[in-house]
C-alpha cells in the first residue's frame, strides 16, 4: 500500500510543479478588477459563476476566478494593457466587455453585471428524450436511453435484453457478444453487489446512458472478455431542493413490487444527496432434464421470495474553483428465501423414484465507501484527481436438504459464511499538451480478499467410496493488482488516434484449510489503440486494438460445494488460471437526416479460456460434477448491424442484427471436443407518438441456435408492448408494459457430452408492469460550468 500513495505524491508533485512553471512571469502584476453578479430577472445575486480576463492579443486566460456567496469578485495581479473580461455561467448568456489597466488607472470596478437567462439552456433535471440513440465514439458504443426504453420494464435488468448485444439469461446473468465474462459498472465504479442483484435495484428511469465498451482502452482495468457494460444514471444539476420518486409493481405469477426516490440539495459550496431503493417480489422458476440412456427424468420447481434495500448518501464540497472534494456511501441488504424441489423418476426402474427437497435462507449486506478530490488547473480541461473505493461484503445462507424415498444419500443442512473487502486506490492525471493533443497517466492499486467458511451436517464419499461426514472447509483467496497507464491522444481535422499501455503486477494466494492450495504471479502489458476517420459530418470510420484478461472471479475458483442434488454437484475449481484476450474491431457510422446506422465487425483470438465443464464423477458413474475449467486457446468473431430512424412524426425505430462466430475446443475429462458455433441475435424497438402525452411502443427479441462444448441451446424469442402517458407538464408519467405476450421465452438446450441428456427451463417471463415516475424540485439549473460533472463518470448521485 505505502507504493501506492508513493506514486500518488509523485504524480501530484509533478503536476503542480508543471503548473507553478507555466504561470508567466514577464508582466508587472499591478491592476485589479472588481464588481458584483446578478440575475437580471430575479436580480439575486449569482454565486459562483466564473469570470475570467484574457489578453487582447491572442486570447489566453490571463487569470480568473468565481463569485462569492453574494455574487461579488475581485481579481488581482493584473497586467497594463487591454484586456477581455468575461462572465460564463451556466443557463445564462456570457457577458463580455474589454477593459483596460493603466497606471492612472489600476483598479476598475464595473459595478453591477447583470446576466441574461440563456432560454436555451433546458432547466431542472436531465431531460429524457422520446426516443433512444446510438452514438459511436473513440473507445465504445453509447445508447443514450430515451422514454421508449424506459417504458419497456421496471428495472435496468429488463430493458438490458433491449440493447444491442446485450443478452441476460433467466438468472440475470449477462452476456455481451455472447459471452458472460463482462465487467459491469456504474457510473464507472465496479460493485460488490452481484450483477443480478444490482440490476434489479436500478430504475430503468434513472437511466440516462449505457456504454458499451467492448474495445477499452489502457485508462481501463483491462478485466472482462467481452467487454465492459457502463450504466450512467441522471445527475440532478439544479440549485435548491430536488429530487425524483419512481414505483412500479410487475404482475406475473407473483407481484414484484420496486421504488425509489432520489433527493438532492445544492446550494453555495456543498451539493448534498441521498437515495433509497427497494426491489421486493416472489419469483417462480421451473425446469425438466431428460437422460436418454438412463430413461430418467428430473423436475425442478423453485420458488423464492427475496427483498432488497439500497441507501445511498453523498457530499460534494466545492473548495474553492479549482478544488473539489467528494464523499459517498453504498449500503444494501439483501433477504432472500427459497424452496424448492427437484423430483427424479426412473421409468424403466419401479421403485427407484425419489424426491429432493431444497429450503435456503440467504442474507447480505454490502458496503461502499468511496472518497475523491480533483484539481483542476488553469488550462481546461489539465486536472489530476484521486479516488479511494472501499467495499466490504458479507454473506450468510444455510440450505436444508431432504429426502425421501430408495436414494441412499442422507437429509443434510449445510452453511456457507463469506468475508469480502477490495480496496481501489487510482490516481488519474490529464494534460492537454495542445489543442490537439492530450496525455493521460495514471496509477491504480487494487487489494482484495475473500474468507469462506463451510459447514455441513450431511456425508459424502470419500475417495475409497466410503460415506463419511462431509468435512468442515475454510477457504481464504487474495488477490493484489498493481497498475499504472500512459494514453496518448491527437485530434486533426478529419483524423484523430490515442494508443495506451497498461502495466500490471498480479499476485493470487488460495488458501484450503489454512494449507496453500494455489498460487499465482504475473506480469503482463496491455496495449489498446484506437484511429478514427471523418471525411464528413456524416461518415466516420474507426479501428480499434486491445488485449484484455479475464481473471477467474471467486464463485469460479471456490472449491466448497455450491449446492448438491443425488445426480449434480457443483464446485469451483482453485487451479484456474487467467484468460487472455487479443481484439480487432472496425466500425463504421452514417448519420442521416432522421436516424443512424453503425456497421462493426470484430475478431477475438482468446488464451486459455475459462468455461464452465460437466464431468463425471470419479466416485460414482451415475454423478455430474458442474464446476470450470481452462480450455485450449479459441476464436470468435462476427459483425453488428444497427440503427435508429424515424420515418414518420409519429413512429421511429431502433434495430439491430448481430452475429458471431465461435470456434471452441478442448478436453472434457479424456475426451477431446471441438465445436464449431454461430448463432445470431435480432431486436426492434418500436416507438409510436399518438399525442404529446401518449406514446406507444413494440418491442421484439430473436436469439438464434447456440452451441458450445457441451450444450446445444435452441432458440429463444419474445414480443413486448408497452404505453406511456406524461402529466404535470412532464414531470410526471405512468408506464403500462406487457412482457412476453406470447408466453414463448424458455431456455431449452440437447446434450451428447459427458452424458446424453435435454432439458428446458422457464421462468415468470409473460408479465404486466405499472409504473409511475415522478420529478419535482425548487430550483434552476444553475450548476456551474466546474461542477457539471455529468460527463464525469466518478461523481456520485442517482440511485447508485
Amino acid at each position: 500500500m505505502r507504493h501506492v500513495f508513493t506514486w500518488c505524491a509523485l504524480f501530484l508533485s509533478c503536476a503542480l510543479i508543471a503548473q507553478t512553471s507555466a504561470e508567466p512571469t514577464n508582466f508587472p502584476k499591478t491592476g485589479t478588477v472588481t464588481g458584483k453578479v446578478i440575475d437580471q430577472t430575479l436580480q439575486d445575486p449569482i454565486p459562483y459563476a466564473s469570470v475570467v480576463v484574457r489578453s487582447a492579443e491572442n486570447n489566453e486566460i490571463i487569470t480568473g476566478g468565481i463569485t462569492q456567496d453574494d455574487g461579488s469578485f475581485e481579481l488581482q495581479g493584473l497586467p497594463d494593457g487591454k484586456m477581455a473580461f468575461e462572465v460564463q455561467y451556466i443557463g445564462y448568456q456570457t457577458y463580455h466587455k474589454q477593459i483596460t489597466i493603466s497606471k492612472a488607472n489600476s483598479k476598475v470596478n464595473l459595478g453591477i453585471i447583470a446576466l441574461e437567462e440563456n432560454v436555451a439552456e433546458l432547466e431542472g433535471v436531465d431531460v429524457v428524450a422520446e426516443r433512444s440513440t446510438i452514438e459511436q465514439k473513440i473507445d465504445r458504443k453509447v445508447i443514450n436511453v430515451g422514454k421508449d426504453l424506459t417504458t419497456t420494464g421496471a428495472t435496468a435488468s429488463e430493458i438490458m435484453n433491449n440493447i444491442p448485444s446485450v443478452n441476460v439469461d433467466q438468472d440475470g446473468n449477462l452476456a455481451l457478444r455472447g459471452n458472460q465474462n463482462v465487467r459491469v459498472m456504474v457510473d464507472g465504479k465496479l460493485s460488490n453487489v452481484p450483477v443480478a442483484q444490482l440490476l434489479k435495484q436500478i430504475p430503468s428511469t434513472s437511466i440516462k446512458k449505457i456504454e458499451l465498451i467492448t474495445n477499452p482502452s489502457a485508462k481501463y482495468n483491462p478485466e472482462g472478455m467481452s467487454g465492459i457494460i457502463n450504466i450512467v444514471l441522471h445527475k440532478n444539476a439544479n440549485i435548491g431542493f430536488n429530487g425524483n420518486i419512481n414505483m412500479g409493481l410487475t404482475q406475473a405469477i407473483n407481484a414484484k413490487f420496486n421504488s425509489s426516490v432520489d433527493l438532492n440539495y445544492r446550494n453555495g459550496k456543498f451539493n448534498v444527496y441521498g437515495s433509497y431503493g427497494n426491489n421486493i417480489g416472489k419469483y417462480n422458476n421451473d425446469g425438466r432434464l431428460y437422460r436418454d440412456e438412463q430413461d430418467m427424468e428430473q423436475l425442478f420447481k423453485f420458488r423464492s421470495n427475496n427483498k432488497s434495500h439500497l441507501y445511498k448518501a453523498g457530499l460534494d464540497f466545492y473548495l474553492d474553483d479549482k478544488n473539489t472534494l467528494s464523499f459517498f456511501t453504498n449500503q444494501n441488504t439483501f433477504d432472500g428465501k427459497e424452496s424448492g424441489a427437484s423430483n427424479i423418476t426412473y421409468f424403466a426402474e419401479e421403485g427407484s423414484d425419489f424426491r429432493q427437497s431444497i429450503r435456503s435462507d440467504n442474507n447480505n449486506h454490502s458496503q461502499q465507501y468511496n472518497f475523491d478530490y480533483k484539481r483542476d488547473f488553469n488550462k481546461e480541461g489539465h486536472n489530476i484527481e484521486l479516488e479511494i473505493d472501499h467495499n466490504r461484503f458479507s454473506d450468510d445462507g444455510s440450505t436444508d436438504n431432504t429426502f425421501t424415498g430408495p436414494s441412499n444419500v442422507p437429509d443434510f443442512l449445510d452453511m456457507n459464511k463469506t468475508e469480502r473487502e477490495q480496496t481501489t486506490v487510482n490516481l488519474d492525471y490529464v494534460n492537454p499538451l495542445t489543442e490537439k493533443s492530450k496525455l493521460e497517466l495514471g496509477a491504480e492499486a487494487r487489494l482484495f480478499e475473500t474468507n469462506l467458511d463451510f459447514n455441513s451436517t450431511g456425508m459424502s464419499f470419500n475417495a475409497d467410496g466410503e460415506l463419511v461426514p462431509t468435512p468442515s472447509t475454510k477457504f481464504d483467496y487474495t488477490m493484489d493488482i498493481y497498475s499504472a497507464y500512459a494514453t496518448f491522444g491527437q485530434n486533426f481535422e478529419k483524423w484523430s488516434y490515442q494508443v495506451g499501455a497498461r502495466f500490471e503486477n498480479v499476485e493470487v494466494k488460495a488458501d484450503t484449510n489454512t494449507v496453500r492450495a494455489f498460487t499465482d504471479k504475473y506480469t503482463q502489458v496491455y496495449p489498446s489503440a484506437f484511429v478514427t476517420y471523418s471525411p464528413s459530418e456524416k461518415n466516420q470510420y474507426q479501428v480499434s486494438f486491445s488485449r484484455r484478461v479475464d481473471r477467474p472471479g471467486i464463485g469460479q475458483v471456490n472449491p466448497i460445494r455450491k449446492w448438491s442434488t443425488p445426480l449434480v454437484s457443483q464446485f469451483g475449481n482453485e487451479s484456474l488460471t487467467p484468460q487472455f484476450t487479443n481484439s480487432v474491431e472496425a466500425n463504421y457510422t452514417r448519420r442521416l437526416k432522421q436516424g443512424s446506422i453503425t456497421a462493426g465487425v470484430f475478431y477475438r483470438r482468446i488464451e486459455d479460456e475459462i468455461n464452465q465443464a460437466l464431468y463425471v464423477d470419479p466416485i460414482d458413474d451415475n454423478r455430474l460434477i458442474l464446476t470450470f475449467d481452462n480450455f485450449d486457446n479459441n476464436s470468435s468473431y462476427g459483425l453488428e448491424l444497427s440503427g435508429n430512424y424515424k420515418p414518420l412524426k409519429w413512429w421511429n425505430f431502433n434495430t439491430s442484427f448481430d452475429l458471431f462466430t465461435q470456434t471452441q475446443k478442448g478436453y472434457l475429462g479424456t475426451e477431446y471436443a471441438e465445436v464449431e458455433n454461430t448463432s445470431y441475435n435480432f431486436r426492434m424497438s418500436n416507438n409510436f407518438i399518438v399525442t404529446k402525452k401518449l406514446t406507444l411502443s413494440l418491442f421484439g427479441f430473436y436469439r438464434g441456435r447456440n452451441k458450445s462444448l457441451q450444450f446445444d441451446a435452441k432458440p429463444m424469442y419474445f414480443v413486448n408492448t408497452g404505453a406511456r402517458y406524461a402529466f404535470a407538464g412532464g414531470k410526471g408519467s405512468v408506464s403500462l408494459n406487457v412482457n412476453d405476450i406470447f408466453n414463448t421465452m424458455r431456455f431449452a438446450f440437447d446434450s451428447n457430452r459427458p452424458i446424453s441428456q435435454s432439458g428446458r427451463f422457464t421462468w415468470e417471463s409473460n408479465s404486466v408492469y405499472l409504473g409511475l415516475s415522478y420529478q419535482f424540485g425548487s430550483g434552476k439549473n444553475r450548476t456551474v460550468k466546474r461542477k457539471n460533472r455529468d460527463d464525469n463518470t466518478k461523481e456520485g448521485g442517482g440511485i447508485m
